[in-house]
């Protein structure tokens, strides 16, 4: 067995950045833009009113009187200039007009006809938004992942589309003679097969393209036949059938098929009987069947490798930290990935781990928002300690 570490390091190993595309902004949510992407105009692109009411020159005092000389709006600017003793009613948005040092608040004025003369209640101003205040031509946006804030930003760059990188094309394989699908009427030995749509919504959710292939049952014919259908893909994902029984045939399968595996077996549970490597030239991850353990293992390698071939530069997981509410055991010689519950704290959140920890139950699955990470050897921890954990 290795480590999680150096099993992630050698899953990461087999991942090269995809090729990019260019995807219209209005597709570009969830991309990973792969290509800095630059300004073309300053944000604002002239100074603008803040706020909705006078624009005026110099320094104003409370019983300063002005003529009022016209009206800018947004997207509708004042031509002329604005001189001493003299006023503009403008709204927020509106292009600040030459000669104007600030804005003075609507509910600071008093107007009759067109003479304005400010209240009492003046504040300091001046309420313009200096051009290019947010953003500068030329300024640049970094590769990331996008966001919606993301997509405003571009927008007002005036960038209509990006380049991102070309989602990856994951083909996902559920083995075994004891699934079938949901409404299905199963056999007395059979199971509903339930992996498959978990891994499938966390995949696409870090960008990927899933084709959910045919159950391959437990004959090498059958596995062959499935692999068959995965060509063309940019990555393979098996669950089950990797371990070393009699029925477990992914590995030897995939070998005669010329699988050169990087690893088999990690020190961690759930998830021990978990392989990688590369094959007809993509990478495959092969998960345990079980369910949590299936999870687990897409959380610690599947997701990484997804955003490793996205291009993102730092694809490993990013555990928050958390304090424990109640004691733990020594973690033994492997790493424990824990179903836990997170409760509000008034600094790090607490985290409680689940009583039960079997790898086959999904009712806890579904009940956790978070793993507890337990280092392989770690010692035994007291209430308020603070842990590691991975949010799922």
């Amino acid at each position: 067995m290795i480590s999680v570490q150096e099993a992630l390091a050698r899953v990461l190993a087999l991942a090269t950045p995809l090729d990019a595309e260019s995807v219209p902004l209005l597709q570009a949510a969830g991309r990973w833009m792969c290509a800095p992407a630059v300004a073309r105009r300053d944000q604002p692109p002239f100074a603008a009113s803040a706020m909705d009411g006078y624009a005026v020159c110099g320094t104003p005092k409370p019983g300063d009187s002005f003529t009022v000389i016209g009206e800018a709006g947004a997207g509708h600017g004042f031509s002329g200039t604005i001189a001493a003793g003299q006023a503009l009613r403008i709204f927020t948005g509106a292009p600040v007009p030459e000669g104007a040092t600030r804005i003075v608040l609507q509910e600071d004025v008093q107007r009759e006809g067109s003479r304005i003369t400010l209240a009492d209640s003046l504040d300091t101003g001046p309420h313009i938004r200096p051009q290019g205040q947010d953003f500068r031509s030329g300024d640049s946006l970094g590769p990331r992942l996008l966001r919606p804030n993301d997509l405003a930003l571009l927008a007002a760059m005036n960038i209509p589309a990006v380049l991102a990188t070309r989602r990856p094309v994951l083909a996902l394989i559920a083995t075994g003679d004891e699934l079938v699908m949901p409404g299905e009427d199963p056999g007395p030995d059979q199971i509903i097969a339930s992996n498959n749509f978990a891994l499938k919504a966390l995949a696409e959710a870090a960008g990927a393209e899933v084709r959910l292939l045919p159950i391959a049952r437990d004959t090498e014919a059958s596995l062959r036949a499935v692999f068959d259908l995965a060509q063309g893909a940019d990555l393979i994902v098996t669950i089950g059938g990797a371990s070393v029984g009699d029925h477990d045939l992914v590995a030897r399968v995939a070998g005669d098929l010329g699988l050169e595996r990087a690893f088999y077996k990690v020190a961690m549970r759930p998830g021990k009987p978990l392989m990688a490597g590369r094959l007809r030239g993509v990478p495959m991850l092969g998960l345990p069947g079980n369910p949590v353990s299936a999870v687990v293992g897409a959380h610690l390698f599947l997701l990484p490798l997804i955003r490793a071939l996205l291009g993102d530069p730092a694809p490993e997981p990013k555990p928050l930290r958390a304090t424990l509410t109640q004691a733990v055991a020594e973690a033994g010689p492997r790493a424990h990935y824990m179903r836990a519950k997170l409760v509000p704290g008034p600094g790090l959140p607490g985290i409680t781990p689940f009583a039960r920890q079997d790898s086959a139950l999904l009712g806890v699955l579904a009940e956790a928002d978070a793993l507890l990470i337990r280092p392989a050897g770690d010692v035994a921890q007291q209430p308020g300690a603070a842990v590691d954990y991975l949010p799922v």
